[in-house]
């Protein structure tokens, strides 16, 4: 429980209307029902039209019209509430971080573990890896040898990260021969991965996701990734081998990258892309084959006009 005084020393918001003498026990989603003073709840700018209809709590949300104020809650106004309650959710309601090695774990010859670390039930990490101080371990996570992991680093449950990748060569009698891999995977400070999501060791050197990279649920990383600073790669995607994403860029859902591609920096891959070539800097790209917005909407329009003249 936190004071609403304590969450405003701490957010510092841009205006606070009403009452500020209450304590908080929870937050939760925006419910024009609720009845209860003491949670506290955010609204999106665009969706301010909501507060009309709410008449208890505390509503962390934008600029809105003075008729909408209802003297039963507490407003404070932010230019993105979203941030200030991704805030106010990390600093006050989060649940007491575990740290230690469960029993269960199995540790290998040679690993370092920082300080102030969590490993959890079953989990696997092999031999010669590195694990960064605060870093989490989630529950049936394996961590093949060699692994370098940073600090503030959050490994979600059932991954695999530094696994052998899919590389094979037909021999002289024309059968497919694996590659050995031989490389590792780096993972810079605070990166967060999910849940059930592969990323590959390199065939030779590293697989390297740079510092504040976000990846989801059910990816793939394939050898020899290389994803820059502050890029997010969400749930479904295919990274394939050799890859190189920039900083700042967004890799949207069920996407696709074909091997070797470059990624520039702050580029935007749309939901369910097939990237097939390099993508500049700042581009937004949609399709299959990804193609650069503005052109895919226009094949589009010239596509609706054949069929309209044809018909």
């Amino acid at each position: 429980m936190a004071t609403l005084t304590e969450i405003i020393e701490k957010l510092n918001p841009v205006q606070v209307i009403g009452n500020t003498d209450k304590n908080v026990i929870n937050a939760i989603q925006l419910d024009v029902d609720n009845q209860r003073d003491d949670v506290v709840m955010w609204v999106s700018p665009k969706f301010s039209d909501r507060l009309k209809n709410i008449s208890k709590g505390i509503i962390l949300c934008g600029e809105f019209p003075e008729e909408y104020i209802n003297n039963g809650c507490t407003y404070l106004l932010f230019e993105n509430p979203r941030l200030a309650f991704q805030k106010a959710l990390t600093e006050f309601f989060m649940p007491a971080k575990k740290t230690g090695i469960s029993k269960t774990a199995v540790i290998g010859d040679h690993v370092k573990i920082g300080q102030n670390t969590y490993i959890g039930e079953y989990v696997v990490i092999e031999d010669n890896c590195v694990i960064g101080d605060h870093t989490v371990i989630d529950h049936h996570t394996t961590l093949k040898s060699d692994t370098i992991v940073g600090e503030y680093v959050i490994i979600g449950a059932n991954n695999t990260i530094g696994g052998v990748g899919f590389g094979y060569e037909k021999d002289e009698t024309g059968e497919y021969v694996f590659i050995p891999h031989i490389g590792n995977v780096i993972i810079g400070n605070h990166v967060e991965i999910g849940n059930n999501t592969c990323i590959d060791r390199a065939v030779l050197g590293s697989t390297v996701l740079m510092d504040n990279v976000k990846v989801d649920n059910l990816v793939h990383i394939a050898h020899g990734v290389k994803i820059g600073k502050n890029s997010l790669i969400i749930a479904n995607a295919m990274v394939a081998g050799s890859v190189e994403i920039g900083e700042n860029t967004w890799v949207a859902p069920s996407s696709s990258i074909l091997n070797q591609k470059k990624i520039g920096n702050d580029v935007t891959i749309g939901l369910s892309a097939v990237v097939v070539k390099n993508v500049e800097d700042g581009q937004t790209v949609i399709g299959s084959p990804a193609e650069e917005i503005s052109i895919a909407l226009n094949k589009k329009k010239l596509l609706a006009q054949k069929v309209y003249i044809s018909e």
